[in-house]
């Protein structure tokens, strides 16, 4: 009897363990950083892009392959001589507090901590919920700071201030991206929804992600950017 109670507690043992370590796995495959190196049909490795955000970077609401990141690879991969991986390291309902809790854990899987490029995308929860503009100052500053200390290509994707927190609390909250660009030279996309805010047309119901055209657009506009970055990053 005390064999079989022990056999049975080391089998639950055993399942708990497995459960829990399959879970982990799954986890950091959801976020496109499980440790296996990425190669293209040369052998080669490729090139990799950690979109770092919230849900405008996970494509929420979005299909298979209808997202920022999977638009974005398609996009780099029919204009660049290389091959490229977006890895989506977007988190919906992320703030800047909570991007910045998880910076590390993102990199450290990406080839040493280091990716070729980071798309750094957050700041449109902490306006929504109207966060201390002195916070999400601090905490873009403080993960562009790692980055650049981490010799990692940075560009930055702004955002704007809705007007219902008021005119002041826009203008400390729009001048975040501009000026952390300027302080840590690095580049900047000023508005991540340009060209798609605010029209039905391109947005989902809610009326603030995105639909899979409003997408395409984003891409239309960043996409050289993102290439030229990229391109001038590997050539260093």
């Amino acid at each position: 009897m005390r064999n079989f109670l022990q056999y049975t507690q080391n089998s639950l043992f055993y399942r708990r363990f497995i459960t829990i370590f399959f879970a982990f796995w799954v986890t950091f495959a959801s976020f496109g950083v499980v440790s296996a190196t990425v190669q293209d049909n040369t052998g080669k490795a490729a090139v990799e892009i950690l979109a770092f955000g919230d849900s405008l970077t996970a494509g929420y609401g979005l299909g298979p392959g209808e997202g920022f990141t999977e638009q974005l690879q398609k996009w780099l991969n029919a204009n660049m001589n290389v091959s490229v991986k977006v890895i989506n390291a977007g988190v919906s309902g992320d703030t800047s507090t909570g991007g910045r809790s998880r910076l590390d854990w993102a990199l450290a899987p990406i080839k040493g901590g280091k990716p070729d490029l980071v798309i750094l995308e957050l700041g449109a929860n902490d306006a929504l919920r109207g966060v201390s503009p002195e916070i999400t100052r601090d905490n873009i500053f403080a993960m562009v700071k790692t980055l650049k200390e981490r010799n990692i290509s940075t560009l930055v994707a702004g955002m704007l201030a809705t007007p219902s927190w008021g005119a002041d609390y826009g203008k400390k909250f729009n001048t975040i991206f501009p000026d952390v660009s300027k302080e840590y030279a690095v580049p900047l996309y000023p508005f991540f929804l340009d060209g798609v805010a605010a029209d039905s047309a391109l947005n989902q119901a809610d009326g603030l992600h995105p639909n899979v055209e409003g997408v395409s657009i984003i891409i239309e506009r960043m996409g050289p950017i993102i290439k030229r970055q990229l391109a001038a990053a590997l050539s260093d």
